[in-house]
């Protein structure tokens, strides 16, 4: 077995230890990540340093966003003010909103704590809090693949949402004004007891800048 995939079943199996209220398998939160399936479980420090547990948001609606503050695509949502917007709607709806970083230490994204807060404070951001999963282990777990890639969780913990935040894969500002917006759609469709029309799209935008899995 290679380290790669130790690890990443050393984490699979923490991951699901934590998530018995979720009933869901190693294979199935490695290898299963769907709409319709329970979201894998896991905990992860935030920028006050404190840990944060999907479980512990049971009962309500979450959205993680994984997020690489110089990526192009992510720019473009925060000049415009339009990352900031949803997810004060979504807070406004007690949707429970995670900004995650996986960017590794030395690349593209990689912050401290202290300049992830600072970021958030500058771009009038809103998330509930920020995830700092500097080794990838949550995006692995995920498969989050760009910056942004979005998921959004029901509040019974089930995956009713992944993909792209809109249907314009553009770094330009004016795409946002003719953009269908797959992640406002989905977390207006749960907020009303519907059906997600849209449950998945290809997320589009810059890679997650992983560390090297061999390091």
């Amino acid at each position: 077995m290679s380290l790669a995939l130790s690890r990443l079943d050393a984490l699979s199996t923490a991951a699901v230890a934590g998530a018995l209220f979720l009933n869901i398998s190693v294979a199935q939160a490695r290898d299963n990540v769907r709409p319709g399936t329970p979201a894998p479980e896991f905990t992860v420090t935030d920028t006050s340093g404190k840990p944060v547990s999907l479980s512990s948001f049971k009962g309500k609606s979450v959205v993680l966003e994984w997020t690489n503050h110089d990526c192009p695509y992510v720019r473009k949502h925060y000049s415009t003010g339009t990352m900031q917007q949803l997810q004060r709607d979504a807070s406004a709806d007690g949707v429970v909103w995670l900004s995650v970083i996986s960017s590794a230490r030395g690349q593209q994204g990689y912050v401290e704590a202290l300049e992830a807060e600072k970021l958030t404070a500058d771009r009038k951001a809103a998330p509930t809090a920020v995830l700092l999963d500097t080794n990838g282990e949550v995006g692995r777990l995920y498969r989050a693949t760009t910056t942004p890639h979005m998921f959004v969780i029901d509040n019974a913990g089930v995956l009713a949402y992944m993909g792209a935040i809109d249907d314009k894969p553009s770094t330009s500002p004016d795409t946002i004004k003719t953009a269908r917006p797959y992640v406002r759609e989905a977390l207006t469709a749960l907020r009303d007891g519907k059906a997600v029309a849209t449950s998945s799209t290809r997320p589009y935008g810059c890679s997650v800048k992983y560390a090297d899995p061999r390091s």
